[in-house]
């Protein structure tokens, strides 16, 4: 009885290997030497920990399983104990074997990460710009569920209370896992507020999800690839608004990246935010290209990630959410409660399907 595909675990006996190589590199002064270096290397070795002892104990286990079976072929009340703890080893087996699965797939992707949401209105107007509050509220509300923390980043509101853009970021535990599947087009059916005769009317949002990257895994020279410009914050406020030019825009010269952040009353705050935004799609944008030249020596996409592929319809006539990735129907009135866990765990499973047969 195998427990791990042949791949798997010679996936994981690399990493083995590698943990032990990252430990002796540990300490090397010359890798003590470069912050950087050590930095990279001391994640990167944290992030292997945790499989790696859990691969250690399940090799472990799967030798108690051999000891056992090789008993129960005898005769004796030894054998008999082996058979009749041999079950619950085996069973005890193959939950372990789909947790290092999940560990190892987490160690292969951004799940782990903090994330930084961005929502735009897309066609129908006010109607639109409402759409993306309701959904910057749902994902609020998803991340109040699960203990996560909401930093608004920068925003563009409208005169009757939607968003034309809103960014935001998210922290937490395994926020980019739970996350990632919002990216793309939002679509919305409804009867506006403002319509008399009581006509459905559709409109859309997109939005992008980008995992958050560190420092070390982006390389900016702020002295040469950066113009950064300041200006008075824009909407509530109060008199801090009109009298100080806390708000920040910065410019990525290389790529003609734009990135904003007001929210902050704090100018040093909103060019951090603004900093880590910037390293975000940067990071994003490094990802598209791995991506689009692993897919181009397979000759065959491996998922485009194109934005404006629509994900979601949200029909209030109909209380009914539906994910065109599951093909389901969901209840929308709980969903903009927040309860996106019915879809989540599906697009999850599918991704997780997926991932095992890549690796």
């Amino acid at each position: 009885m195998s427990f791990l595909r042949p791949r798997i675990q010679q996936r994981l006996d690399s990493l083995v290997a590698r943990h032990e190589q990252l430990m002796v590199q540990s300490a090397d002064p010359e890798v003590l030497a470069r912050p950087e270096r050590l930095a990279a290397l001391q994640r990167e070795l944290g992030s292997a920990t945790e499989v790696v002892g859990r691969y250690r104990a399940f090799t472990k286990l799967l030798a108690d399983i051999e000891e056992h079976r090789a008993l129960a072929d005898g005769g004796d009340e030894l054998a008999e104990l082996a058979r009749a703890e041999l079950p619950g080893l085996e069973e005890r087996a193959r939950s372990e074997a789909d947790a290092l699965i999940d560990l190892l797939l987490a160690e292969q992707g951004d799940d782990r990460r903090d994330c930084i949401v961005e929502i735009r209105a897309g066609t129908g107007g006010e109607e639109a710009a409402l759409f993306a509050k309701d959904l910057c509220t749902i994902y609020q509300r998803f991340a109040a569920r699960r203990g996560w923390t909401f930093e608004p980043m920068h925003a563009t509101p409208t005169e009757q209370g939607g968003f034309k853009e809103i960014l935001f970021t998210l922290r937490g535990q395994s926020v980019f896992h739970y996350m990632q599947f919002e990216s793309g087009g939002h679509r919305v059916q409804r009867v506006p507020e403002t319509e008399a005769k009581g006509r459905v009317h559709t409109s859309a949002a997109t939005v992008a999800v980008l995992p958050e990257a560190e420092e070390v895994e982006v390389h900016i020279d702020e002295s040469r690839d950066l113009k950064m410009d300041t200006y008075r914050a824009s909407g509530a406020g109060g008199q801090h608004v009109n009298k100080t030019e806390s708000a920040v825009r910065i410019t990525h010269l290389p790529s003609g990246l734009v990135v904003t952040c007001q929210e902050e009353r704090s100018q040093l705050k909103n060019r951090q935010r603004a900093m880590a935004l910037l390293r975000a799609r940067l990071y994003e944008a490094q990802k598209r290209a791995a991506d689009a030249a692993r897919a181009a020596e397979r000759k065959e996409q491996v998922g485009s990630g194109d934005r404006s592929d629509r994900v979601r319809t949200y029909n209030f006539p109909q209380d009914r959410l539906t994910d065109h990735r599951l093909n389901r129907n969901f209840a929308l009135s709980q969903v903009l409660e927040g309860k996106l866990e019915p879809i989540v765990d599906g697009l999850l499973q599918d991704l997780r399907e997926r991932r095992i047969e890549e690796l």
